[in-house]
């Protein structure tokens, strides 16, 4: 029986192979481990510290404060006020879309609107970056909101910075306005400013349009980042514990952008608005003194930009780009039209300059004019009779014009028009200016293909025709015209200061071209400027001057009312009533002019959309900017005046009319 049963050394002797298995499977599995604990803690050690700081620390950026926008006198244009909004940490969420679904409720906005802008963040910026949900937060929001975050890890209400428009509608297309930058903008703008060290994020904001867009970099300042100890949940713990806000570098705080000084006179720039809100017009308008700063900038209709800072609806954002009036346009610069019976000064200066006529030549002027087989009205039916180059000036005579546009050609009103700027981008530091058109004979056969016609340049004379302009182009030409010769380049940017006001840079007057320049291609007499001022001053202060209603008694303006026709009418509707057309068939409206006729210190440019005439529709706000001009820097001419009228009682107050002689 014994032999049956084996002793220990033979059981050990059977067992041995598989105890050297066993041997060699725990040496594997030891040596497995201290590999992956040698890779883990000293090659990749540094890298998973940070991810584990980075679970126990919450990161958020501290928007820098935009620059402030000052007018000339040192008033608040655009500032920034302190608002609330609420953000999502996407490392403390365990159930994003049960997240997305209790802060769209509290919110008022769809949940699937919070899903995509968390998921966009993690795209671009990874978990770890706070995503911004809603700013301007209202009582009630931030009510729900804190009891939201009961339950709901990883929701914050932080303090920020709103971007804020005081006159609202008043300049917003000037002004411009900030939004958040787009996923398709993110690529372009990092690249295009990679050289300059700046970097934009998702949630960045941004200058979109006017001056917050061109001067974007200036404004925007440097933000900065907070770092806080949180616990599992995402909650802030108080002070230090874990020490590791020290690694993380502790708070670095935004830099403010810098602050601009601009040549915008707040007063000025309201009048002109309300005189467009008072007389529901349509249209803009540009006030600038005689060196190019510019003094006022309205357009309208308008919006306001409070409503873009703080996400604009897309209900609101479909009416403004369906509305036929174009608020969002910046009229004074994008939108061109023909300018009218504003050009014929421009003509005279042409007519005057290569003695087709002189101050003292009589030309014929009945109400209308054949030119080949076509007859070209007047816009009195009578026509004007024996008339000068100044009398044609006041009293807007189309048939004096198309008799000088006959003379000269279009080759010759090419030449100086071109030179008084129409047609150019003055180069005023807004994005979005449009040239505008000043047509040649050249042109329209490398345009068109046809070769010019004669009777073409008659249209040209009186503003017809191919002619486009736009109400800072013709006040920059009439503002050449006023101080004979000077074209300057029109700016809005005075200074840039640093945030604690240091000056930075200054923009300083430029001058262009001088037309009076002897060795220059255009070489203008100075009687020849005289001669067109005069004319200019008769438009308001003559007794048959088309712009007469809007005289001052304490100033004597210079300027010329003009109509543009949208459309062409039959020759039995020409003289019909434009206010009873429909609103879309109705002229347009200008007026260009400076003040003081004889010293110009200001020069402006209106344009009032459907108003059937100048006179009415467009004067009217140049005479309140140039009454709000000398009210704030002249207002010793005021009190001057005051002495006359009571020296001279019951003097006849002149009233504006509604239509004067058809401008």
């Amino acid at each position: 029986m014994s032999q049956y049963l084996p002793s220990n050394e033979m059981e050990a002797k059977e067992y041995q192979p598989r105890y050297r298995l066993a041997y060699l499977l725990v040496a594997f599995t030891v040596l497995v481990f201290s590999l992956r604990l040698w890779y883990l803690q000293i090659i990749n050690g540094a890298e998973l510290r940070q991810f584990s700081e980075q679970n126990s620390i919450k990161e958020t950026k501290i928007p820098a404060p935009r620059g402030i926008i000052y007018d000339r006198n040192g008033e608040v244009l655009v500032e920034n006020l302190p608002g609330f909004e609420v953000t999502l940490s996407p490392q403390y969420v365990s159930n994003l879309e049960e997240t997305a679904e209790a802060l769209g409720t509290a919110l008022n906005m769809p949940a699937s609107y919070v899903m995509q802008l968390v998921q966009k963040s993690r795209r671009v910026n990874g978990p770890f970056r706070s995503v911004r949900i809603k700013d301007n937060l209202t009582r009630d929001d931030i009510f729900n909101i804190e009891v939201l975050k009961q339950d709901y890890t990883g929701v914050d209400i932080k303090e920020t910075v709103l971007r804020a428009y005081p006159l609202r509608e008043n300049g917003a297309q000037f002004f411009g306005y900030v939004g958040e930058v787009s996923k398709r903008q993110l690529p372009l703008l990092n690249e295009k400013f990679a050289a300059k060290g700046i970097k934009f994020q998702q949630g960045d904001l941004i200058g979109t349009s006017g001056l917050e867009e061109g001067y974007d970099l200036e404004l925007r300042g440097k933000d900065g980042i907070s770092v806080a100890q949180v616990d599992a949940h995402g909650r802030e713990a108080f002070g230090d514990p874990m020490g590791l806000l020290g690694s993380m570098g502790g708070v670095t705080q935004a830099a403010p952008g810098r602050n601009l000084i601009l040549t915008i006179d707040k007063d000025i720039q309201e009048a002109a608005w309300q005189s467009f809100l008072e007389g529901n017009r349509i249209g803009g308008a540009i006030a600038m003194k005689t060196n190019g700063e510019i003094l006022a900038w309205v357009s309208a209709p308008s919006f306001d930009p409070n409503e873009f800072s703080t996400g604009i609806s897309p209900d609101l954002w479909r009416r403004l780009v369906n509305d036929p009036d174009k608020p969002l346009r910046n009229k004074p610069i994008q939108d061109h039209n023909s300018p009218g019976s504003t050009f014929k000064p421009l003509i005279a200066l042409a007519s005057l300059a290569e003695n087709v006529v002189t101050p003292n030549t009589v030309v014929a002027c009945p109400g209308a004019l054949r030119f080949g087989s076509r007859l070209y009205h007047d816009h009195l039916k009578g026509g004007h009779g024996n008339i000068v180059i100044t009398q044609a000036i006041e009293r807007s005579s189309n048939v004096f014009f198309y008799k000088m546009g006959d003379r000269l050609g279009i080759d010759k009103m090419f030449h100086y028009c071109d030179g008084l700027g129409i047609g150019r981008r003055t180069g005023v530091e807004l994005g979005g200016e449009r040239s505008g058109l000043m047509p040649s004979a050249p042109w329209k056969k490398e345009t068109i293909g046809e070769e010019w016609q004669l009777g073409e340049n008659l249209s040209v004379a009186i503003g017809q025709g191919f002619v486009l302009t736009n109400p800072l182009q013709m006040a920059v030409a009439y503002n050449a015209i006023g101080n004979e010769g000077k074209i300057v380049k029109p700016f809005v940017v005075k200074r840039i200061l640093s945030n604690d006001n240091k000056v930075l840079r200054e923009n300083e007057p430029q001058v262009v071209r001088d037309l009076a320049d002897p060795n220059g291609p255009y070489h203008i007499k100075k009687e020849v400027f005289k001669t067109v001022k005069e004319g200019l001053r008769l438009v308001v202060n003559g007794e048959r001057g088309t712009a007469r209603g809007s005289r001052l008694a304490y100033i004597e303006m210079a300027g010329k009312t003009g109509t543009s026709q949208v459309m062409s009418f039959s020759a039995d509707q020409i003289y019909g009533s434009c206010e009873a057309r429909p609103k879309y068939q109705r002229h347009h409206g200008w007026f260009i002019g400076y003040a003081p006729a004889d010293n110009p210190e200001i020069a402006f440019g209106v344009l009032a959309e459907h108003a059937c005439h100048g006179a009415s529709g467009a004067a009217p706000v140049a005479k309140a900017m140039v009454a709000a001009y000398v009210a704030k820097y002249h207002p010793e001419w005021l009190e001057r005046d005051l002495r006359k009228s009571k020296k001279a009682p019951g003097a006849p107050v002149v009233e504006p009319s509604s239509n004067i002689e058809g401008e």
